[in-house]
């Protein structure tokens, strides 16, 4: 099974019973060993290249090099998704490849605009998913995850945040306990004052229907421009073609009386807007990318970690099917030599899971507007401020 299955089961799966298993200890965030990305040092965030070659629609490429910044202002604190090949229900500490790939493609190009946090963490597994679709579930336990992510926000603020501001980004299970951490650690408390914006990808997050603040996040609001702080961005994708079934996993919340948010990054006052994505320019992360390396129809190869395809998507929140969920469109030309579609749905052998849409490329195809978008909060926060 692949991954891209494995993960297209992550909330079914969660919503089973399992084993009960012993209370683990906390981790120590204290110790290095217990991050992917800290400031000053080489590790998963600071070593990759960030590079990343243009493919024109004409074929033609263009190498950017692209470089770190050297004195950030704010911070960015990571969870990654569900990736874990360890054979336990929760994964171990060590960091294995699949979380340097999913770091070097979601979360290292923050590095150009803050520095940068991600903590390891005993998330449930790809092992403990196929566990439970052959009904036959190994133990887990659902609230480690959520505790080492906790603990490390806390040993983040204690030691290391001395006051300046922040930027929360997440995807899928990542977005999930983040959105906890919010609720549990960050609302009602000074850590609100300095949040610039929490990115949430492949997440739902509820509020009252027609409105941009309550129910899940009870004090903070949807981000509605690049100049507002202390706010969410939350979306989940799908194709133009192929509007959110009504079994939907994303898109709709079970309150009748609540709706799930959207917002662009690429655009957040709303409308449709050109995307600027970045893709890994191989099969990077399990099935992430469907197109391997066959950017262009010569199949000549990419030297750079990550690809650009300036112009091929643009997106817009939209409302459909009763679901609020991020739109794409696909601008390709099968007259040229570019590809015309990166993939990113989740399938089960040639069968597409068309309730799970682009969930595996939420983060990838609006990489670049997170990344711009933190300056522009940081400069509005000062100006409030009066940093």
């Amino acid at each position: 099974m692949t991954t891209a299955n494995m993960i297209a089961v992550v909330l079914a799966a969660a919503a089973q019973s399992a084993p009960a298993v012993p209370v683990a200890a906390p981790n120590d965030y204290a110790l290095e060993q217990n991050w992917l990305c800290r400031p000053d040092r080489r590790d998963a965030c600071s070593t990759p290249s960030l590079d990343v070659t243009e493919v024109a629609p004409d074929g033609t490429r263009n190498v950017r090099a692209v470089k770190r910044a050297t004195a950030s202002e704010a911070d960015c604190f990571y969870v990654y998704p569900t990736l874990s090949y360890d054979a336990g229900g929760n994964s171990d500490m060590i960091a294995n490849d699949e979380e340097h790939r999913v770091v070097e493609a979601q979360f290292a190009r923050f590095g150009t605009v803050c520095r940068t946090f991600a903590p390891i963490y005993r998330q449930s597994t790809l092992s403990w998913l196929r566990s439970n679709m052959t009904g036959n579930p190994i133990p887990m336990d659902p609230e480690l995850r959520y505790n080492d992510v906790r603990d490390a926000w806390r040993q983040y603020m204690a030691a290391d945040n001395k006051g300046r501001p922040f930027v929360l980004v997440g995807h899928s299970q990542g977005s999930g306990l983040l959105k906890r951490l919010i609720a549990e650690e960050i609302e009602g408390k000074p850590a609100a004052a300095k949040m610039l914006s929490a990115m949430l990808a492949g997440t739902n997050v509820a509020v009252p229907k027609g409105k941009d603040q309550g129910a899940d996040l009870k004090q903070t609001p949807v981000c509605r421009s690049a100049g507002q702080t202390n706010c969410v961005i939350a979306w989940t994708s799908f194709r133009e073609t192929t509007p959110p079934p009504a079994n939907s996993r994303f898109g709709r919340v079970p309150n009748t009386a609540q709706e799930s948010i959207c917002a662009n990054p690429a655009a957040l006052g709303g409308g449709m807007a050109t995307v600027h994505a970045r893709f890994p320019s191989g099969a990077a992360i399990g099935d992430l990318v469907a197109a391997s390396s066959a950017w262009t129809k010569d199949n000549a190869p990419i030297t750079t970690p990550s690809v650009a395809v300036p112009g091929l998507y643009s997106a817009q929140c939209v409302t459909v099917n009763g679901a609020n969920v991020l739109s794409v469109r696909i601008n390709a030309d099968p007259a040229d030599p570019r590809i015309d579609d990166v993939g990113g749905d989740v399938r089960f052998g040639a069968f597409v899971a068309q309730d799970w849409g682009l969930h595996l490329i939420d983060v990838s195809l609006v990489m670049q507007d997170m990344v711009d978008l933190v300056p522009v909060q940081l400069s509005a926060w000062k100006a409030r401020s009066g940093r």
